[in-house]
């Protein structure tokens, strides 16, 4: 029965007055409700930090920082290739060839999984000291202990950094915030978020970053694009590729093939024991024959 027809029934049957009046009054709140038009619906209130948080003790004052900084990040937008720009921080992003859903990375401005870390540490210890993908990352000079697939989270601390990969590779990386949880820059399509550790599939470990000084034998690589080598010579075996300038721990030198490339010439040649790798002396930041390095026996 329509309003109209409730209305015209009341007319045609009249009431005691009383309950006509009753009546009149429930009439007219019903039919102020069926004609008010419908108040839109409140937006959802934003996805919260929920429990990005430093979740169990033990952790540096350094480490949690770095947990603190990377989870005021929840809710920014993963993006392939973001938070690699010339400082830390995010930045846009890059489409990524073998993920459809990065289509819209370019009009992005967030972090890849590395890049998250990268900024993290950043603001924990000052400078920028895992400026690399996740690879040099969990490679890292900074690294001061590391904890196999096999140990679970058990012996993790808030700040250690989980990563993924197999057969030498590591694709991705994460913060541990304590109780089985850990913060991450995932994948296209999502943003930091929250999540349980991941510790089936490829997950490779975890390792502790040291929060003092760099150690001694630490230099920077430089340039973009450089190649290591399985011997001190251009013409072996390609190993790993710096896309852009690296802290790496230097082993040993010694004098080996005789390199000229932009611009300089030299014959020193590095090894860098986290990489397996030589590495000519020309991309490392210093003199041609770098001070306080043994060399090579």
């Amino acid at each position: 029965m329509t309003t109209r027809e409730v209305f015209a029934a009341a007319r045609a049957k009249p009431l005691p007055r009383r309950a006509a009046a009753a009546a009149t009054a429930v009439l007219t709140l019903w039919g102020a409700a069926l004609t008010a038009p419908v108040a839109a619906a409140a937006p959802a209130a934003p996805a919260a930090a929920g429990n990005c948080a430093v979740l169990s003790p033990g952790a540096s004052a350094a480490a949690q920082a770095a947990v603190r900084a990377a989870c005021e990040q929840i809710g920014v937008w993963y993006t392939w290739g973001g938070g690699h720009g010339a400082q830390p921080g995010p930045t846009y992003g890059q489409v990524d060839p073998s993920d459809p859903a990065s289509a819209h990375d370019p009009e992005r401005r967030g972090f890849d999984c590395s890049g998250l870390v990268r900024y993290a540490y950043a603001r924990a210890l000052g400078g920028d000291p895992l400026n690399g993908n996740s690879y040099h990352q969990f490679h890292s000079s900074r690294v001061t202990q590391r904890f196999s697939a096999g140990q679970g989270t058990a012996p993790l601390l808030p700040g250690d950094l989980l990563a993924w990969g197999s057969g030498g590779r590591i694709h991705h990386i994460a913060i541990y915030l304590g109780a089985g949880k850990m913060v991450e820059a995932r994948q296209s399509g999502t943003h930091v978020m929250v999540s349980d550790v991941r510790l089936g599939g490829d997950y490779a470990g975890a390792v502790r970053i040291g929060t003092g000084s760099a150690p001694s034998g630490t230099f920077s690589t430089w340039g973009t694009g450089v190649w290591t080598h399985t011997e001190a010579s251009t013409t072996s075996a390609r190993v790993h590729r710096f896309d852009g300038p690296t802290m790496v721990r230097v082993e040993c030198q010694k004098h080996a093939q005789t390199v000229t490339a932009d611009g300089y010439t030299n014959d020193a040649w590095s090894y860098l024991p986290e990489y397996r790798a030589w590495i000519t002396n020309i991309y490392l930041k210093g003199p041609a024959w770098l001070d306080g390095v043994p060399t090579c026996r």
